[in-house]
């Protein structure tokens, strides 16, 4: 099987791989998703036994009758804004004591017991199509959203007679409950809409009218007879979303059916001045109290404050602010707070470094680049960050705030080779001082995943592996070369094909950023080079390099690229292949072509309209064109709004560029983006028609921001290398 195909019918490798891990307080069990192999799309839940080195499957789709194919558009949605190509059971929660978990097949709810001899799936009488089901700690109940209302059913009377009942419903045509806002899902990684409170006695969730938002639509032309699909997008400078918060009290299905719906208590701030709802859920005191936590974001992002809220009376308290003259960075896995109450966070210190807080303690070093808060167990926190001056690596810290251990997270004795140990990316898992380990480096294709016993001693540990069923890439090792380019020393990396040797003559450079914000390419693992590994074979010397506005760096590295997303990327792509002409002598730069998908495609597209004298032909995927076109959250951190900066717009936008194109250029797009919408490559095209210059679009029907369907994934593949192969004048 070739390559391309391979890596289409894998989703890149991840087919097989163990992920969505959950852990027992006592660390005997973890569950976790995989497929049956590394083929098969259809994710079954497996159970580990830690003690026993045991794991089984708990629930397998295809056994249950699933169609992929009947999904309900809200998860459509909810898997698009989650980059999940995935089929089968995609996600699932399970109750505090480890004794339930419940998913959602098709729109269908199930439930399955983690504890005893029967673990027979069973299917729930609730009303379909259900999404993003969350089972609440006790075990008892399952919340969940259909037709944009939240409702509650009763596993112990789930008898069909009995059904479900409605915990809040829509109150305006525009209205859902429950559901996370198209920005809150794309941008502040905040995927759902409700949360149950610790004791399970009610639910905080929110209320989204999006009457305010522009509709927009979707439309497929292969499909003339299907409507357009209409969906709300908050463009730069338009409306967003109206979003509040209430407490939703939870009582027994009797007891609501003679009293009525009981009342919601509403959770206000002041929204017209902190508009963005970034995270939201619970937390619970010393004496047991549950309190409900959230932050609450201005428009211009520049400022982020931490709420905490009585769910008895609403009353909310301003618990910390952040403020930037740039704008405040939302952080993965904070707020949240240890077993004693202390609040833990990501801040910035006196010198503008970001670091690990226990309430006004930092925890993390000052020259450790953090990524984010992974897990808080106890009074144990897992960090993620990078070392200093290794931004390619990913690592985990352990503090133990009883012992007073901070250390990164030792792999020797894992199984992998010891230069593993202090290389690759690292994430994790933490719960009952059990720690589920994923590791991805150079020194081995794909992920190792271990399961650490007493991970915060360093004599009680124990080891067990969980094994990964993901496919062997048909490809040669990765043959990469790694340094920091330039006067700014920006991380780059060379991939030449295993084939070639100093005597064979300059290669043509086939340069292939992300180059924006919250991706790297640049990485440590050989999973992020095996496509321009095969680009490589084709030909090419690849050249991937993480300019200015890259994560990994430092925070003055990524806020460089403010009210100006075209400059600063372009110049560092630029200098990177000037360097490493400089440093290889085996680089073609009279040929030279850029490729890159979404910012890359913007960039790709940028490089041969501004740059034409570096680069000779640029494939653009599902490129941001005109800035104007894109959300609000992304988009105005960046450049602010159209009316207030709109010299920074005219610098990143490209339509007015479009005159200029000297180069050979290939979009390609789907129709069905929602993302980035096909809008942007049709106005570039007609721009390009307009004042007469060439190109080529491919549109990719039914796609939307980035493809899934396999053979449209490996054919893409062949059609881009054989395009640049043709414009640069490649043989072969």
């Amino acid at each position: 099987m070739s390559f391309p195909r391979q890596q289409a019918r894998t989703q890149r490798f991840t087919i097989g791989v163990p992920r969505g891990f959950q852990v027992s307080a006592d660390g005997d069990r973890v569950t976790f998703l995989r497929s049956r192999d590394g083929s098969d799309p259809a994710t079954c839940l497996w159970i580990h036994d830690t003690e026993r080195g045991t794991t089984e499957i708990l629930a397998d789709p295809r056994a249950l009758g699933a169609d992929d194919e009947n999904l309900p558009p809200e998860e459509r949605a909810r898997r698009e804004r989650l980059r999940e190509h995935g089929g089968g059971i995609v996600s699932y929660t399970v109750d505090r004591a480890f004794t339930r978990a419940v998913f959602t097949l098709s729109g269908r709810l199930f439930h399955v017991d983690l504890a005893g001899d029967d673990r027979e799936p069973r299917e729930l009488p609730a009303t379909q199509p259900v999404v993003d089901p969350q089972l609440n700690p006790a075990g008892d109940r399952v919340a969940y959203v259909s037709g944009g209302a939240l409702k509650v059913i009763d596993i112990s009377d789930a008898e069909p007679e009995n059904g479900d009942r409605v915990i809040a419903s829509p109150d305006g045509e525009h209205v859902t409950w429950g559901l996370a806002d198209f920005v809150a899902a794309e941008e502040m990684n905040r995927f759902r809409g409700f949360w149950w409170a610790p004791d399970g006695s009610s639910l905080l969730a929110t209320r989204v009218d999006e009457s305010g938002v522009a509709r927009w639509y979707v439309d497929d032309p292969a499909s003339p007879g299907q409507e357009p699909t209409a969906l709300r997008y908050p463009a730069a400078g338009t409306g967003n979303p109206d979003v509040r918060l209430a407490v939703l009290p939870v009582v027994p299905a009797a007891r609501q059916r003679a009293e009525g719906d009981p009342a919601p208590v509403w959770v206000e701030w002041d929204r017209e001045a902190l508009p963005y709802l970034p995270t939201a859920g619970w937390t619970t005191g010393p004496d047991g109290t549950p309190t409900v936590v959230f932050t609450g974001q201005s428009r211009d992002q520049r400022t982020l404050i931490l709420f905490s809220a009585d769910p008895v009376t609403g009353l909310v308290v301003e618990t910390l602010t952040e403020t930037d003259d740039v704008w405040v960075e939302l952080m993965p896995g904070v707020p949240d707070h240890t077993s004693s109450g202390a609040l833990v966070w990501i801040g910035r210190d006196g010198d503008g470094a970001r670091r690990v807080y226990v309430d006004e303690d930092p925890v993390s070093p000052a020259d450790v680049y953090v990524r984010g808060v992974v897990s808080v167990d106890g009074r144990r926190i897992l960090y993620s960050g990078s070392p200093a001056d290794r931004p390619g690596e990913v690592s985990l810290w352990l503090v133990d705030l009883e012992s007073g251990l901070s250390a990164p997270v030792d792999l020797t004795d894992t199984g992998p080779s010891d230069s593993d140990a202090h290389g690759g990316l690292r994430s994790g898992r933490l719960r009952g001082d059990t720690l589920v380990l994923q590791h991805r480096s150079m020194d081995h294709t794909g992920v190792r995943t271990v399961v650490v016993r007493n991970a915060s001693t360093q004599t009680r540990q124990s080891r067990t592996e969980i094994e990964s069923f993901a496919q062997e890439p048909d490809l040669p090792e990765p043959r990469v070369e790694f340094w920091r380019a330039g006067q700014r020393r920006i991380p780059s990396a060379l991939v030449l094909p295993s084939w070639y040797s100093d005597g064979d003559g300059p290669l043509p450079v086939l340069v292939a950023p992300y180059g924006g914000p919250h991706a790297q390419r640049v990485l440590h693992a050989r999973g992020a080079f095996l496509s321009s590994q095969w680009f490589a074979e084709q030909g090419f010397a690849v050249l991937i390099a993480d300019g200015r506005g890259t994560p990994g760096v430092g925070v003055e590295w990524e806020q460089d690229v403010h009210l100006d997303l075209a400059g600063p990327v372009l110049e560092d792509q630029v200098a990177a292949l000037e360097d490493a002409a400089e440093r290889f002598g085996c680089l073609d730069t009279s040929r030279v072509g850029i490729q890159g998908w979404s910012f890359g495609g913007y960039l790709a597209t940028l490089a041969v309209l501004r740059r034409p004298d570096a680069f000779h032909a640029a494939v653009a995927g599902a490129p941001v064109i005109d800035w104007e076109l894109y959300d609000t959250h992304y988009t105005e951190r960046y450049l602010g709004t159209p009316e207030g900066e709109p010299k920074a717009y005219e610098r990143s936008s490209l339509l007015a560029d479009a005159g200029g194109l000297e180069r050979p250029v290939m979009f390609v797009h789907g129709l069905s983006d929602d993302n980035v919408v096909f809008a942007h490559t049709q106005r570039m095209s007609s721009a390009l028609l307009a004042a007469g210059r060439p190109h080529t679009v491919l549109p990719l029907s039914g796609v939307t921001h980035s493809p899934s369907d396999p053979t449209v994934a490996e054919n893409l593949l062949l059609l881009q290398v054989e395009f640049l192969k043709e414009c640069l004048g490649v043989e072969g």
